[in-house]
Formats: C-alpha cells, structure tokens, sequence
C-alpha cells in the first residue's frame, strides 16, 4: 500500500514538474507589457502656445469682469436711488421698481452664468489643438518605444488615466463585460466613438 502511494506521490510530482516547465516555457514566449508614462501636465503648461493662450484667456475674463462690474454698479446706484425715494413714492410706483431692480438683478446673474460659459467654451476652443499635439506626439514615441500602454502620472478630475494602449496587445473587454452583466452598450459605445 505504501508502495502505491510512493508511486502515485512520484506521478504526481513529475506533473507538477512538467506543468510548471512548461508554463515557464510559455511565460518566456510571451513578451514582457512595456508601460511608459508621462505628466500631461507639465507637457501642455511648457507649450509655447499655451502661455499665448492663457493671457488671451485672461484679457477675455477681464473685459467679461469689467462688464459685470458696471452692471453691478448700475444696479447698485438703482438700489441707493430707490432706497432714498421709496417712502416718497406711490405702492404701485415702489412695486414697478422692486420688479426692475429684481430684473436687473437677475439679468447681472445671467450675463455672469453666459460670460463664464463663453470663457469655458473658449478654453476647450483653444485648447483642443493642443491637447491633440501632446496626444498626437504621445502616440508617437509610444510607437517607437514599443509601449504597450502610457499612463498619466497625475490624474485629476475629467482627466484620463490612460493615454495610449497599443489595440494589439492590450484588449478592450468593454463589451464583453457588458454582456456579462446583461446590459446593451454596442450602440452607446458606438456613438461615443465616433464623436
């Protein structure tokens, strides 16, 4: 009885041993994933065209306050005018000016809502030739390098984590784990993609 157990214990070593070999035989057959990275940031904030932008950006954001301040300022001397006259004035007249300073109030937050939203747009406007020079020049030197994946080496809010994945190596198993869970993505994934 102890004979067999010896036997089938040897067998079963001999397994493991050939199993191990040859998993390290496929291990060395497979390339190694090269990974590189790069500060997004630091490549975009030493771009010459980027400091061209940023004055641009803030001339913008200056006259849109100069803009605002003088509306402020309209408002705030209707507000004093119409604090000096109201116990002169009729209840029919005090309501007609309570509604326009109401008005002109809600007129300054909308002007400064538009501004900051023409400001933003702007921004991605100027933006986005550059990030596409940085991305552009990414994938480049990802090519020559023979990365498999670049990543950020910080990464903010709204801000991708992944900048390069070389589609031949690395796998998008996006829409396989939506299967799995159930859920239809192929046609928002399409959409999204050809934006």
């Amino acid at each position: 009885m102890r004979l067999f157990s010896l036997q089938h214990s040897a067998g079963f070593f001999l397994a493991v041993f050939f199993f191990g070999f040859a998993t390290a035989v496929q291990a060395q057959q497979l390339p190694a994933l090269r990974i590189g990275y790069t500060d997004h940031e630091v490549l975009i904030s030493n771009m010459p065209q980027t400091r061209t932008i940023q004055e641009e950006l803030q001339a913008e954001l200056e006259s849109g306050q100069r803009i605002l301040q003088s509306m402020q300022d309209d408002l705030a001397g209707k507000v004093d005018r119409y604090q000096k006259q109201q116990a002169l004035l009729s209840e029919e007249r005090r309501q007609e000016r309570q509604q326009e300073l109401i008005g002109l109030e809600e007129e300054l937050r909308n002007k400064a809502g538009e501004l900051e939203q023409d400001l933003v747009q702007r921004e991605l406007d100027l933006m986005g030739p550059i990030y596409q020079q940085v991305d552009t020049a990414i994938q480049t030197i990802a090519a020559e390098k023979d990365l498999d994946l670049v990543l950020r080496t910080q990464a903010g809010p709204a801000q991708p984590i992944l900048l390069y994945a070389n589609e031949d190596r690395i796998v998008d198993i996006t829409l396989e784990v939506a299967r799995e869970l159930g859920i239809d993505v192929d046609a928002a994934m399409q959409s999204a993609g050809s934006q």
